[in-house]
């Protein structure tokens, strides 16, 4: 990250442009099931086998050279929150919106010093094909929130996996990786089915949360910083979503409050290699 607060500086040196984030390995602690989701809880998933590279003010590659994850990273097969004895938080995306609200949001980010995981639906991606590089170059990171943003707990596995492989391949088209983190769609856990699906397209962890901003319901930035204030702690994960108005205008105070808190806004890699 960018911020003056200790958090920056790590995550800058560990996005730049020419290096490949290696991924020191670390056990997530506790599992219990945190925050109701947005829609109908489950309960595991999986993790890709690459990391990005991002940047640092030089040029970049065309697109970052794919690299297997250390086998060593020690993951749960959902991951709710990352390690409770360090002071990081990781700010996770639904990736979907106009261009401007994406941009105004990964703008505000940068602005207050951050960097955030956006997990790109892949129609969207495909819709907004520049956005992959824009997200990467920022600091950002990349991952999957399946081709349709569907309700995967209704689906055949089949359906399941043609949703993720989709939007993966969309994913690795355009910049190359299938990026190192899954969250499955209109679930906040993921059912077997859908833990199965995901590690037949190569990942190895779900991603989950435990701390719901509630923005999609378009509350006001008050109460969206009050969210995720009033719930958060060490190694939560904040589920957020682009193209809300709301949540851009929340930044800068939501930030603010983390900080303030002792916590540390980060991506999710930097969240579980801090």
């Amino acid at each position: 990250m960018t911020a003056h607060d200790g958090a920056a500086s790590h995550t800058h040196h560990a996005l730049r442009r020419r290096d490949v984030l290696r991924v020191a390995g670390v056990c997530v602690a506790g599992l219990a099931a945190d925050a109701a989701c947005s829609s109908q809880p489950s309960t595991v998933a999986a993790h890709d086998a690459r990391s990005f590279a991002s940047g640092d003010g030089s040029a970049a590659p065309s697109t970052p050279e794919p690299q297997p994850a250390p086998s060593h990273l020690a993951l749960p097969p959902e991951v709710r929150h990352g390690p409770r004895d360090r002071p990081g938080v990781a700010l996770t995306f639904h990736g979907q919106g106009t261009t401007g609200q994406v941009n105004d949001l990964l703008l505000a980010l940068e602005h207050g010093g951050a960097h955030g995981t956006i997990l790109a639906v892949g129609t969207w991606l495909q819709s907004e094909p520049t956005f992959g590089r824009r997200i990467l170059d920022g600091g950002h990171e990349l991952g999957n929130h399946t081709m349709h943003h569907l309700a995967l707990t209704s689906m055949s596995k089949s359906a399941v996996t043609a949703e993720i492989s989709g939007c993966a391949d969309v994913l690795r088209r355009l910049v190359g990786t299938i990026g190192t983190w899954f969250r499955p769609s209109q679930t906040q856990f993921a059912t077997p089915v859908i833990h199965d699906a995901a590690v037949a397209v190569g990942y190895r962890a779900t991603l989950s949360y435990d701390v719901d901003s509630l923005d999609y319901t378009d509350p006001g930035a008050t109460a969206i910083t009050r969210n995720v204030l009033r719930q958060v702690q060490r190694g939560s994960i904040i589920s957020l979503h682009a193209g809300h108005p709301g949540t851009v205008v929340a930044m800068p105070a939501l930030l603010a409050g983390l900080r303030a808190h002792g916590l540390r806004p980060m991506t999710m890699t930097a969240l579980m290699t801090q």
